[in-house]
Order: C-alpha cells, then structure tokens, then sequence
C-alpha cells in the first residue's frame, strides 16, 4: 500500500495546501466527466480545511458533497457533522454545490442508510476525493472498534453504500460509508494533527489487527494511495 506523507509547520499552511489539492483534483474531475464527488469528515480538525476550500475557485454547481460518516442526529445538532459542513464549507463559491446528507428524518439508522445509499450511489461513486479523520481509538469513518458491524464495514465484499454502526465508544447510532466506498478514491486523504494523533497513526503502521484499530484497514488495504497530511 502506498503512503504519501505531508508535513506541514502548523495547521494554517495544512489547510491551505489541502484545499488547493482537493479543489485541483475536483477541478480536474469536472473537466474530464461533467461532474465531481467528494466525501468529507467531521470534527474539528478540518474546519479551516473547510473554510478554504470554500472559496475555491471552481465550477461548485457540478460538485456533489457528502459525508463520510454521521451520527443518526438532526441537522440542528451541535453534534451533527452535516451542522459542520454548511456552518464551514458550504459557504460562498461553495454554496452552489450540491449537498447530500446521511442523516434521513426516519425512525432508524438503518432506514437512513437505505435511502442514502439508492442516493448516492448512482451519481457519485466512485469518489473523485475522500477526506477522512481519525479518532485517538485508531478509528476512522465510523469505523469503531467493537463495532456491531465493523467485520461488515470493513469487508471489501460488502457493496458501495452506507451502512449502519453501532459502538459503545460512538454515542449516538452512526451512518457511515462502507470501506469499499472509500479505498478507490481519485485523492485518499487522511487528515490529522497533533502529536497525540501521529502517535496513534504510528502505533496503526506497527500492527495488522484491524478490529483493534480500523485505520489500519484503509493504512494497509486501500487500492487509491493514502494521502497523509499532518501538522503538529
């Protein structure tokens, strides 16, 4: 599996560099199809990410933007990632873009993660760019260890979609996009910063056991290359 390390002096110029390479890629992707996808993640870490990307210069009314993964919550949760999205990066040049969020206002995960996938996979895979974050737990996506359907997610068997999860160590019920959503990105990302965060990468690249930590199955399995960005 190939590993392309970006180091950068702190997460300003990271989120600077990131945006002009996601916006290249799907620049690139649009002139070449019509059209172009990407799948981000939540938390903190990308927020100036974001904010970035936003004023892109490019043609924002061909991108689809989605999640790669979300609690099962309202949009008008402090805690909901598509929240993150429209407060940080569908904003400006990037508010023309269209927008498909996990969350479903059903009764159950479960339900959700039907709908979105009959959404979702008929337009936008395979993904022209995924972003993913990690957890300190060597989680990724909703990709938690001891996970109801972690052997599931992870399968590269399991079809393209999203999928349900549910772990003691993710709160609410989580959407998440299967493995075999993300691997064969056109750019594979994953985005971290902090020392305590390359500790954990560090520790993911010294073992193989998947169910312990999730990462390790986009570190060692992904087809695409995986695109490490850091900063301290």
């Amino acid at each position: 599996m190939t590993k392309n390390m970006h180091t950068f002096d702190d997460g300003a110029r990271l989120a600077a560099r990131l945006a002009g390479d996601v916006a290249d890629k799907l620049a690139e992707a649009v002139a070449e199809k019509g059209a172009a996808s990407i799948a981000v993640s939540g938390g903190s870490t990308p927020k100036a990410f974001f904010r970035a990307l936003s004023k892109a210069d490019i043609d924002w009314e061909k991108v689809t933007i989605t999640l790669v993964d979300e609690r099962f919550v309202p949009e008008d949760s402090p805690r909901s990632n598509h929240k993150l999205v429209k407060e940080n990066l569908l904003l400006g040049p990037a508010a023309a873009a269209r927008f498909i969020p996990l969350y479903q206002n059903v009764k159950t995960a479960e339900e959700a993660a039907e709908i979105v996938t009959n959404k979702v996979s008929a337009t936008s895979l395979p993904f022209d760019v995924v972003v993913l974050g990690m957890g300190t737990d060597g989680h990724t996506a909703s990709f938690f260890p001891g996970g109801d359907t972690l052997g599931r997610a992870l399968d590269m068997k399991t079809p393209a979609g999203v999928m349900s999860m549910h772990a003691e160590g993710a709160g609410e019920a989580r959407l998440t996009f299967t493995f075999s959503s993300l691997e064969n990105a056109g750019l594979l990302v994953l985005h971290i910063e902090g020392r305590e965060k390359m500790d954990v990468l560090e520790k993911a690249l010294a073992g193989d056991d998947e169910t312990e930590m999730p990462i390790r199955a986009v570190l060692s399995r992904a087809t695409s290359p995986v695109n490490i960005y850091w900063a301290p």
